[in-house]
């Protein structure tokens, strides 16, 4: 991303689409990875991904799979755009006569984790509720003694009903739960994986001036993607748990993040921060490759290109 100067349309339109693409690929294994990471000892109704999703289909269907995806796809794009438009921007400030420290590339990831909590913490807040909806209704069926009676609607709520629902009771705040553990999550992962990936991308090029091949850029992606998204995986299983409205009788609830890592640890032991790790990496690989392909293709400059230039 750093090797070529990209408008800020065009950077927002690439962010965009890698979004939808990304997003409408893996998401099946982002339900799985989030019911994963939301049941608890005691109530365990999946024992694996794959035993996540074959369960969910015999009892919601094909498309239980992608409950909440609409959220995902109406909110992936601002928050994939102010992402690596984000990090950019840092990168070419930060930067001196196109080159960056280690240093200074973390710093840059910094800020684009920073500004993409913006629409990242109410995307997650309400996916999260409507995808463990049905982790909850499978539970009030086969495991009835883990689930307080009238803790959950018969029927599954919409986003709308969700957000209409926190504005009324908590307002603003109610959609940003969470956004603590957000950030310790989002910086951390952007320092993580756009140094990794521009030094990993740096050892495809061809040669010094010109940009790497898109399937280097694309394994890049795939690698430091995967390897940031297990290394902040516990601090999203907090977020995770922090931000589930609904919850069991028999399982624990969260004052914040301090709380939930002193009951995690005494109730579940260390290895619960690990919960769903491989689903993440499995999710975000295959996302944030895709997203360095489509901007190292240029399919947002292409697109407008099809646009009237303004006469100066």
């Amino acid at each position: 991303m750093a090797d070529k100067q990209i408008s800020l349309p065009a950077k927002l339109i690439n962010g965009g689409i890698a979004g939808l693409i990304g997003v409408t690929c893996v998401f099946p294994i982002d339900l799985a990875k989030t019911r994963l990471q939301n049941q608890q000892n005691g109530s365990r109704l999946y024992t694996s991904m794959s035993d996540c999703l074959i369960k969910t289909i015999r009892s919601e269907g094909y498309f239980g799979m992608y409950r909440g995806a609409a959220v995902n796809l109406t909110l992936v794009t601002p928050e994939k755009a102010i992402k690596l438009a984000a990090n950019d921007f840092f990168r070419h400030h930060l930067s001196k006569d196109g080159k960056l420290t280690l240093f200074k590339e973390m710093l840059a990831g910094c800020g684009a984790g920073t500004c993409q909590v913006i629409v990242t913490t109410p995307m997650e807040m309400l996916k999260i509720q409507l995808q463990d909806a049905g982790r909850i209704a499978a539970q009030r069926k086969l495991m009835p003694e883990t689930v307080a009676a009238g803790s959950v609607a018969t029927k599954s709520p919409t986003a709308m009903q969700i957000t209409r629902e926190l504005l009324r009771e908590k307002g603003i705040a109610g959609l940003y739960k969470g956004l603590g553990a957000t950030l310790l999550r989002d910086v951390p992962f952007s320092i993580i994986y756009f140094p990794l990936f521009a030094n990993l991308n740096n050892l495809g090029k061809r040669n010094a001036d010109g940009p790497a091949p898109f399937y280097v850029s694309f394994v890049s992606g795939c690698i430091a993607g995967s390897t940031a998204a297990v290394a902040v995986n516990p601090v999203d299983v907090i977020k995770t748990r922090l931000q589930s409205l609904n919850r069991g009788a028999t399982e624990d609830t969260y004052s914040g993040v301090t709380d939930c890592i002193r009951k995690i640890l005494h109730n579940e032991g260390p290895s619960a921060f690990l919960k769903g790790a491989y689903c993440r990496a499995l999710v975000i690989a295959p996302l944030f490759g895709i997203a360095q392909v489509v901007y190292f293709l240029g399919v947002g400059e292409f697109i407008l290109s099809f646009l009237p230039k303004k006469d100066n």
